[in-house]
């Protein structure tokens, strides 16, 4: 098992220790970041293994913080070469700054996944078997199945963080996720459904017989629902979302106006409101990075700091921002162990790990019996968000009708319009039954993906704008 990646570099660690004391000399905090990864994922399309691929990546990045400045340099060669390189590249941020370099962030005993590679295990051919399986149990399982894709993927990334006070941190983080879609057909009319799982635990731990068909069951469960419905109305409405994925879109509209950057340059819609109402009573949202095996936890983050349970909104007041070190030092905060980055060709910065709305105390049915016409939003597709602005547009993927309290007819076309903000102040009833999605999260921001998990209780938000289809 390849872990000690600082024996990879042709000098001794007490070379690499003294260089990179003289590399940050007067920097304000900086680290060398290094990395190696694994990857594999298959994918099953069309009644066959339409594509596979297996790769290893490896390489550091050398980063000097000096006030609101950041120095950064990467290189896939493990070389003094090469760090002399990256050293000459950064070292414009530090020249004339004389900074005090920032104490190392506190170590953890705390481990939120194994170490286990799960690229192994099962193996090729065992996974490829798997996924015509699950071809071959859609297909007999309806006559209305026109399509089945499928896809497994598997990763193992070691990172170790070396900085210029000595300090020294590790972590050995892998991957895997199973994704299902389906199109079902009738009379020329051809709509999909979808469903994914995953987690940084082994294959082992979660991919059964039992899951598998239950994922394969809700994918063509969601396409048959979308082949039956109807154009969405369009206007003004009470809105349930559901629990779980719905999540997505507090972590688009809220989430990323409560990272750390954003709010100190002043370009979040929270932006100093700091102590102030931003949702309605009874919103409670987290980030949540501790939640063993979850997609969007960390043992630490890509700075060395602890994951944490960090509370941003209480009881309707925004109490937390997400903070890397680099901001959290100028805002005068804490980082939150929320330093995250894609890969060692990039700088971290404040993100998301697993954000979610806690519990409240009205059960789905309440909730839904107490509307008299409205939208239940149960799945979601792609949005759009400004951060500035707040506002917001999301298409539904699952939806229906609810009328006289009652779920009834399917839609299709279903769009959610709003501002952020606005709409957690619309937020009239918060369910009990607050889950994390089943591991389906990617964020983009910057550039960069980094995988996270979103989630929520079910929901009322009155007033909201639909965009529909129907004329």
């Amino acid at each position: 098992m390849k872990t000690d990646l600082l024996a990879d570099f042709d000098i001794s660690e007490s070379s690499l220790q003294s260089f990179l004391e003289t590399s940050l000399a007067g920097a304000d905090d900086g680290e060398l970041y290094v990395e190696y990864g694994e990857a594999e994922s298959l994918s099953f399309d069309n009644g066959r293994l339409k594509g596979g691929s297996f790769n290893t990546d490896q390489g550091f990045g050398l980063r000097a913080v000096a006030g609101e400045a950041v120095g950064y340099a990467h290189s896939g060669e493990l070389s003094e070469a090469a760090l002399k390189r990256a050293a000459d590249a950064v070292s414009a941020v530090t020249r004339g700054h004389s900074g005090t370099y920032a104490a190392a962030p506190q170590r953890t005993n705390a481990k939120r996944y194994g170490e286990e590679n799960p690229i192994g295990s099962p193996s090729f051919e065992e996974k490829a078997a798997l996924l015509a399986d699950i071809n071959s149990y859609l297909r007999d399982k309806d006559e209305k199945v026109h399509q089945v894709s499928a896809s497994i993927s598997a990763s193992w990334k070691v990172v170790e963080i070396l900085r210029a006070d000595g300090s020294r941190f590790r972590d050995i983080r892998p991957m895997t996720r199973l994704n299902i879609s389906v199109i079902a057909a009738e009379g020329g009319r051809q709509e999909s459904g979808s469903f994914g799982f995953g987690g940084r635990r082994p294959f082992g731990e979660f991919l059964t017989t039992e899951s598998w068909q239950h994922g394969a069951d809700q994918a063509l469960r969601q396409a048959l629902v979308n082949l039956s419905a109807v154009e969405a109305p369009a206007g003004s409405m009470d809105v349930v979302l559901g629990s779980g994925w719905p999540g997505v879109m507090l972590h688009e509209a809220v989430g990323h106006g409560l990272e750390g950057d954003f709010n100190r340059k002043k370009t979040s819609a929270f932006a100093g409101l700091m102590g102030e109402m931003v949702a309605a009573k009874g919103v409670t949202v987290v980030d949540d990075g501790t939640i063993d095996g979850a997609r969007g936890s960390v043992t630490i983050d890509d700075e060395g700091t602890p994951a944490g349970y960090n509370v941003l909104i209480e009881d309707g007041r925004l109490v937390g921002y997400m903070q890397d070190r680099q901001n959290a030092r100028l805002m005068g905060m804490k980082a939150t162990g929320n330093g995250r980055r894609e890969s060692y060709e990039h700088a971290p910065m404040p993100r998301m790990t697993n954000t979610y709305m806690l519990s409240g105390d009205k059960t789905p049915e309440e909730i839904i019996s107490s509307v008299k016409r409205g939208l239940y939003a149960v799945s979601f597709g792609g949005g759009q968000v400004d951060i500035t602005s707040g506002k917001f547009v999301f298409g539904c993927t699952e939806a229906y009708m609810i009328e006289d309290g009652k779920v009834t007819t399917p839609v299709k076309g279903a769009m959610l319009i709003g501002n952020g903000p606005e709409a957690m102040r619309r937020i009239t009833m918060v369910g009990n039954d607050s889950k994390v999605d089943t591991g389906l999260g990617n964020c983009g921001k910057a550039g960069q993906w980094v995988p996270v998990g979103v989630g929520q209780p079910h929901l009322r938000m009155n007033d909201i704008t639909v965009g529909g289809t129907k004329a």
